[in-house]
């Protein structure tokens, strides 16, 4: 029998409502699928399988159809026939639109290795056990199961066990703020937080996520947010993540972990994993009955995509949220090798994994295949109070088909983390629902939205402040995620719009600029709709328009805003009215009357383009980007202010706001253009931030997270987003390998309009005196993976009874609530499961397991790299140096030209010199080998190490 981890929407037979369940009693007597329903497939391409290990056979279900069923599905393929041409525009033809590739080209891995093995978790893992053993089956249930899509305040809520004393946990969105909640901090994007490449900011803003979090009665946030990657620099989302680097997004999101959990809040570290654009992300939301599978080999898996995830699992991280999509023709969330064999096994991953929001694509599969919580609840259609588990799981249990050791692992690790972070403490975290809804803005309403049954009103919102003074740590990151592109001698700017720099030549009232000397008030210019408040930062539903000046990306990774400073209004306050006439033009079209730009000596022209998640469009923006162009017309703009301030000849300063990179080749050479400033997604404080660096209050310390390129070609054929299914299940080849972002121009000799890295300050700084210091002796592989530092907890393994499961007496249940109960122990029918291929062979350990982060000898530090740095210019200022490796040339194996890994931040005084000292671990020195299936290191040549401000700035080496 094919492997229910692999099968999708294809797992287990049709029940009587025409769709798949992987939880229908299975009775030979009924069955409705036989020998003639296997049928190998020979599809047109194959997309890759992990490196090292032999792809399970390939089947295909090919579901029975009744006489009605078959004329209903003619109609149906018809239609969708002439959807997918129309939608393709003839790009590929019927069959090969028609035909699905085989499923589960990811070798299975079972069975689900069990938590509690870890030395950090053991303590939490006994007192969950403890509990769990007192539950109930349908408490058990309850625990793994949501409640259904607004069925609770938050946006995710899990069944309580009341008996035993276990709360509901109410898990709420997301990266960047508290989604749907009121007196809260919007704080800078995570790519904002990627820019400012300061780990003690990362872990602040994470603390300060945190404490709102708490205060607002939440349990468990969705969030730090590392995949995407960046691979495709258009990608819709890639805004909620820290950059287009493994290690700077590890670090990122290690720290933003850490910061979270030391309130005792449980992190979720996602989209798990290579959920890289938004089209064809997930089933139906595009046309489509299947979402796209991204198709990795196992080293390019390893190396860019799971790489910050280590960080975040070393870190301790409650919760791993698995993605939408397919990973080599099976769903992520039913993918047994990522999440028994790499993120539990592997990684050694303690907590547990939840789906994304109706990504759970099976029923027993997905509970075979690793996953410990399924959100919100309903299964395959949103809203409708039918849930893949909950009653199903109760059967499952009953029938068999889910062993109960499996349950009781899935119970347990959500239990384990709730202790691990404390929440048994009342004091800190009251047995309380959260004091906001989700839903509504209103004081009073029903406590269960979601349902139509009658309920009585309770106070929903109490409009709790959870702000403090976290606004100073999100100016602090807008500030320091602000990146100085250009700079030719105008920034920073005084109060009297002179130049800093002119301001000693200057007297009276008399500036020259333009080679003409005259008297008045300094003339400055503001251009943009971007510059100016709009309509307000909430005018679109979930922030899903660009208008206004953009503070972030939408989706669900998006917030209500308290306020949001716009640009205009930190520049109206920051001038001296007395000595500059700031002329505002809050459009994107400039003024008719050229004489008005003529006049202007300063002229400051904002521009942007915005992208958000794929359940909501924007003009021409369906979440993907469909370009890097700046939107709106944004280099028109650009150029027109340019050929007119001063005609011609004042000074112009560029501000982008964007989700990601943007093109500039339009513009950038404009002898003009002064002064770029990329803002990325500051936050609430958008505007006092830009002003902090355009004033000089604040020194620009923010660098790249990411390549600026000339072209989008630039970045390579994998960088492009696919915008038109190329067949049932849209196939996305990872073919380019590890060669992503730098990586690519590297390779290729391409040269960055800016590399990935850069950015400027109004101080200079040399570097001198590299010493590599070797602590450890290279060798190839790591030591031999530890016995377990604690044992897992067992339980008894006989089946409950079966009453354990029924509703309650005299109980009266919610309308499209999910329950755990089943009506009738009628619906048990015993029969035998097809379990998938290898599911009865013990999978073999991972020698790169063995704990928490992996095996604990990955993070020993093997070599030090260290470097004198000294401010050598006029002001203080923070620099980021960084460290690239290059490994040592081999014949057969393929290597980067560099790589990141190492970075810090420091505050430099000017003629002051610090010593900056980085740590290199095995993980960081090793490749992972496909045969060996381990982190290997290259024993033979030398490692060079190259130390400066960005990528592809050298300012001293050393070998090793």
């Amino acid at each position: 029998m094919a492997d229910p981890s692999k099968q999708g929407l294809l797992n287990g037979r049709p029940d009587k409502d025409g769709y798949r369940r992987s939880f229908d009693n299975y009775d030979d007597s009924e069955s409705d699928i036989d020998a003639t329903d296997y049928l190998d497939r020979d599809p047109e391409s194959k997309p890759p399988v992990f490196a090292g290990q032999s792809p399970p056979t390939r089947w295909s279900i090919r579901r029975p159809i009744s006489s009605l069923g078959r004329r209903c599905a003619i109609v149906l393929a018809v239609l969708a026939g002439i959807w997918v041409l129309l939608a393709g525009g003839g790009a590929f033809a019927y069959k090969k639109y028609y035909e699905e590739p085989p499923y589960g080209q990811s070798p299975p891995w079972y069975p689900s290795p069990k938590g509690g093995i870890a030395r950090g978790w053991a303590a939490s893992y006994e007192k969950a056990a403890k509990l769990v053993s007192k539950m109930t089956l349908a408490e058990k249930v309850n625990v793994t199961t949501g409640t259904g899509w607004q069925m609770g305040f938050a946006v995710g809520t899990n069944g309580p066990a009341l008996h035993v004393g276990f709360p509901q946990l109410q898990l709420q969105d997301g990266p960047l703020g508290i989604r749907f909640a009121d007196n809260i901090t919007a704080f800078p994007a995570g790519i904002t937080v990627g820019a400012t490449w300061n780990r003690q900011l990362m872990y602040a803003r994470g603390k300060a996520h945190a404490i709102e979090a708490r205060a607002k009665g939440i349990n468990v946030l969705l969030g730090p947010c590392v995949g995407p990657l960046g691979r495709m620099p258009a990608g819709g989302r890639n805004w909620e993540g820290f950059g287009a680097d493994p290690y700077l997004q590890g670090i990122a999101g290690a720290e933003t972990v850490r910061g979270i959990q030391s309130e005792g809040i449980m992190a979720t570290i996602k989209h798990f994993v290579a959920n890289e654009q938004e089209h064809f992300r997930q089933p139906w939301e595009w046309g489509l009955p299947h979402a796209l599978s991204a198709n990795i080999d196992d080293r390019t898996l390893h190396e860019l995509y799971v790489w910050p995830f280590y960080d975040a699992v070393k870190a301790g991280v409650a919760s791993v949220m698995c993605s939408y999509n397919q990973v080599n023709n099976s769903y992520a969330c039913g993918n047994s090798k990522l999440l028994n064999g790499i993120l539990k096994d592997e990684l050694g991953f303690q907590g547990f994994v939840m789906s994304d929001w109706l990504a759970q694509r099976s029923g027993v599969g997905t509970a075979l295949a690793g996953l410990d919580m399924t959100m919100p609840g309903d299964g395959l259609k949103w809203a409708n109070g039918e849930s893949l588990w909950g009653p199903q799981l109760t059967k499952s249990i009953l029938n068999g088909s889910v062993p109960l050791d499996r349950l009781n692992d899935m119970v347990t690790r959500i239990v384990a983390a709730w202790y691990q972070l404390g929440q048994d403490d009342e004091k800190k975290f009251p047995r309380e629902p959260p004091n906001f809804s989700s839903w509504t803005d209103d004081r009073y309403g029903v406590p269960i939205y979601g349902s139509p049954s009658p309920q009585d009103k309770v106070e929903v919102n109490k409009y709790v402040n959870a702000q403090a003074n976290h606004s100073i740590i999100a100016r602090e990151v807008a500030a320091e995620g602000t990146v100085l592109l250009k700079n030719e001698n105008l920034l920073p700017i005084s109060r009297q719009g002179l130049p800093e720099a002119r301001l000693k030549s200057r007297r009276d009232n008399v500036y020259r600029a333009t080679g003409k000397r005259h008297e008045g008030k300094f003339k400055a210019g503001v251009f943009g709709d971007d510059a100016g408040p709009g309509k307000g930062p909430n005018y679109c539903k979930d922030r899903s328009c660009n208008q206004g000046t953009l503070g972030s990306g939408w989706g669900s990774g998006a917030v209500e805003f308290p306020y949001l400073v716009a640009p205009v209004t930190a520049l109206r306050e920051r001038f001296d009215k007395s000595k500059v006439e700031l002329v505002e033009y809050l459009s994107d079209t400039p003024p008719r009357d050229q004489s008005v730009l003529n006049d202007l000596e300063l002229c400051i022209v904002f521009v942007n383009a915005d992208s958000g998640e794929g359940f909501s469009k924007w003009a021409h923006v369906s979440g993907d980007r469909p370009d890097l162009r700046l939107q709106k017309d944004g280099d028109k703009l650009v150029a027109r202010v340019a050929s007119e301030c001063g005609s011609g000849t004042g000074d112009v300063v560029v501000v982008i706001h964007s989700v990601g990179p943007v093109l500039v080749e339009e513009w950038i050479d404009l002898p003009n253009v002064k002064a770029v400033l990329l803002g990325n997604l500051p936050g609430q404080e958008s505007g006092n931030a830009l002003a902090d660096v355009l004033f000089g209050d604040k020194n620009p310390s923010g660098h790249l997270p990411f390549t600026i390129g000339k072209s989008l070609d630039d970045y390579g054929p994998g960088a492009k987003v696919l915008y038109t299914p190329n067949g049932v299940i849209p196939q996305q080849d990872f073919s380019e390998g590890l060669y992503i972002d730098y990586r690519y121009f590297d390779k290729h000799s391409i040269a960055p309009r800016f590399e990935f890295g850069l950015g400027l300050s109004y101080t200079t700084f040399s570097f001198a005196n590299l010493a590599v210091n070797p602590l450890k002796t290279k060798s190839a592989f790591p030591a031999p993976r530890p016995s377990p530092a604690a044992e897992a907890p067992s339980y008894p393994t006989i089946t409950p009874p079966a009453s354990e499961g029924l509703f309650p007496k005299d109980f009266r249940p919610l309308e499209k609530y999910i329950y755990p109960y089943i009506n009738s122990t009628a619906e048990i029918v015993s029969g035998r499961y097809p379990y998938p291929d290898g599911y009865d062979t013990p999978a073999p350990l991972s020698p790169a397991g063995g704990d928490e982060g992996g095996n604990p000898d990955l993070w020993n530090v093997y070599v030090s790299v260290s470097v004198e740095v000294t401010n050598s210019g006029p002001l203080a200022g923070a620099v980021v140096p960084q460290l690239y490796l290059s490994y040592p040339e081999q014949d057969v194996v393929d290597f980067p030209v560099r790589v990141l890994r190492g970075f810090d931040k420091i505050y430099i005084k000017p003629g002051e010199t610090q010593k900056v000292a980085f740590g290199l671990t095995r993980r960081d020195l090793s490749y992972w080998d496909v045969q060996a299936q381990n982190w290997r290191m290259v024993t033979e040549g030398q490692y060079k190490f190259v130390i400066g401000e960005s990528s592809r700035d050298e300012k001293v080496t050393g070998v090793w």
